[in-house]
């Protein structure tokens, strides 16, 4: 891996033979990678060029987006705004993080995600039986974990998984997810018809999608 300098970017390339295309990628904290079979630095320097108002395009995307970080053990992240960790609804949290050493950053974020998942099964649970009652659609099992990519899945066997990290949103989100995923029972897809059955069963559904998709997880 070498470094690139184009313009005001800072560039990772990555020189790979085996690869049959060039690739660019810009990550969240705005730092771009460039794969390339092509061992040549002014070859990704043209390929930059040739990209550039792409790249500026992500550069804008992930200016737009919603952060929910916070500063460990003083703040959390608790539907959809920043408390205080002394507030009355984070004392769970609060108990597990005096155990800890102040120092111990692996150890702290476990006590955030044990939070987010402690507060997962009870308020995810509620949610996904009052919306599977509105909608007549009946779910095997309910699951809870940390996921980097999805906010929810429905399996085949009406195993629905829910990403314990929507505690942090808005719950006005919380219950687009919930009806989501409980939509998913009926239709295994994205189709015209799985879209409908959402919205019928929450207005301005089409909003909270694209609100959602404007929101980067941190702890």
């Amino acid at each position: 891996m070498s470094k690139i300098e184009y313009k005001e970017f800072n560039i990772e390339y990555v020189y790979n033979k085996k690869l049959k295309n060039s690739y660019i990628s810009v990550e969240a904290d705005k730092k771009i990678r460039v794969k390339s079979p092509i061992k040549s630095h002014q070859y990704v320097l043209e390929l930059l060029k040739e990209r550039e108002e792409w790249i500026r395009k992500q550069f804008h995307k992930i200016e737009q987006q919603i952060s929910l970080k916070v500063n460990l053990e003083d703040e959390v992240a608790f539907f959809g705004e920043i408390y205080s960790i002394d507030s009355a609804e984070t004392k769970y949290l609060r108990d597990k993080l005096e155990k800890v050493k102040l120092d111990d950053e692996k150890k702290t974020l476990k006590c955030y995600d044990d939070f987010y998942k402690y507060v997962a099964k009870e308020y995810l649970k509620s949610r996904a039986e009052y919306f599977s009652k509105e909608m007549n659609l009946e779910y095997s099992e309910l699951k809870y974990r940390k996921m980097k990519s999805r906010w929810g899945s429905c399996s085949s066997k009406k195993v629905i998984t829910f990403n314990s990290e929507l505690i942090k949103i808005d719950k006005r989100l919380i219950d687009y997810v919930v009806v989501h995923e409980l939509a998913h029972l009926r239709h295994m897809n994205h189709s015209k018809e799985f879209h409908n059955l959402v919205d019928l069963h929450l207005e301005g559904s089409s909003q909270l999608r694209k609100k959602l998709k404007n929101i980067r997880l941190f702890v």
